[in-house]
């Protein structure tokens, strides 16, 4: 490996993809080191042309082959860069595999990130979907993102703010092509401000008979909810949660709740607005378990869409299609899919 990186052309991303699907890239670049990518984005192909950041593949959807360059940053360093014994200030390579990750930081005592354990993909990732789970997104943990900026062949450090980050949203996301983020900044305490009152997690430490729980016996709450209802991509084919819970204004909550009595609502710290449960939207419909071929909904869980074998990604996201069209049909409500799709346009 060259400079730092090394370059596979016709490169095979099946095993790339945690939905298993076939793709090819015409060139993959395996960067070991970030430090190569002023060097490297004064290529042709990539300077020019379209680039693809693929992470652990835990959050795309190949409908077909990527047109550019597919570029796979592989850097694993982890270290705390600031301390003052109260929160330490702890980065990590975007190469990094997100739930190691978190393990890392309990394991030195830091605590932020337990309910965000066992989400797939990598710490590059983490920043531009905004990754949340269980009453916590990652934006409250993160200082500040490392990037490559491609449009000024820079690297550059953002804020929070300059980062716009939402509900599953970002800068990155907006304008996908212009950064490539290399590293995360996160500010963790040692002393924990555990969230336990969504979506059962204290119920899961009561039943573990934990009455004053740690940060990492919120982590194994959160692992077994999560192992429970969420099928294992390296048993079977899926992203996670395919769609996005949707945000609609108040009243059509409202109105939508006295309809649907047991339609789950939250609030999203906008009083004009309130998030919906995508899960339950698609189970009203009747999709839980369904299959198409090898396209499907998971059996535990209605928001997640698994691949049986031998699905295409076209396979998946006309079942997607479907899903979201009968969804508005019945109720209204428009659901989008939370993983970035390839080779498609929603």
């Amino acid at each position: 490996m060259a400079h730092g990186f090394r370059i596979v052309e016709n490169a095979k991303l099946d095993a790339r993809n945690t939905f298993g699907v076939a793709a090819r890239a015409p060139m993959l670049v395996e960067v070991a080191d970030a430090a190569a990518l002023p060097e490297l984005f004064g290529y042709g192909m990539l300077r020019e042309g379209p680039v693809l950041v693929l992470g652990g593949g835990s959050n795309v959807l190949f409908a077909g082959d990527p047109q550019g360059v597919v570029l796979a940053l592989g850097a694993q360093a982890i270290a705390i860069v600031e301390d003052d014994g109260d929160t330490a200030i702890v980065r990590a390579d975007a190469g990094v595999e997100w739930h190691a990750f978190v393990l890392w930081t309990l394991g030195h005592g830091l605590a932020g990130l337990e309910n965000l354990s066992l989400i797939p993909g990598t710490v590059g990732a983490a920043p531009i979907q905004n990754i949340g789970a269980y009453g916590i997104e990652v934006r409250e943990s993160i200082h500040a993102v490392h990037a490559f900026d491609r449009r000024d062949r820079s690297v550059v450090r953002l804020t929070p703010a300059e980062c716009a980050f939402a509900y599953r949203d970002s800068v990155f996301k907006h304008d996908p092509d212009r950064y490539v983020v290399t590293a995360v900044d996160f500010r963790l305490s040692r002393t924990p401000h555990l969230r336990l009152d969504y979506a059962g997690v204290g119920d899961e430490l009561a039943a573990m008979g934990i009455e004053s729980p740690r940060p990492s016996q919120v982590a194994e709450a959160v692992c077994r909810i999560r192992r429970r209802k969420l099928p294992d991509p390296a048993v079977i084919g899926n992203a996670g949660s395919f769609f996005k819970n949707p945000i609609v204004p108040a009243a059509v909550a409202d109105a939508l709740h006295a309809a649907h009595p047991k339609l789950p609502m939250f609030r999203t710290g906008d009083e004009a607005t309130r998030k919906l449960s995508a899960a339950w939207l698609i189970d009203q419909c009747g999709w839980k378990g369904h299959r198409d071929g090898d396209a499907g909904v998971a059996d535990s869980h209605a928001l997640v869409l698994v691949n049986h074998g031998r699905a295409t990604g076209a396979d998946l996201l006309a079942l997607a299609r479907r899903i979201a069209a009968s969804v508005r049909e019945r109720f209204d409500v428009a659901i989008e899919p939370e993983p970035r799709i390839v080779g498609a346009v929603w």
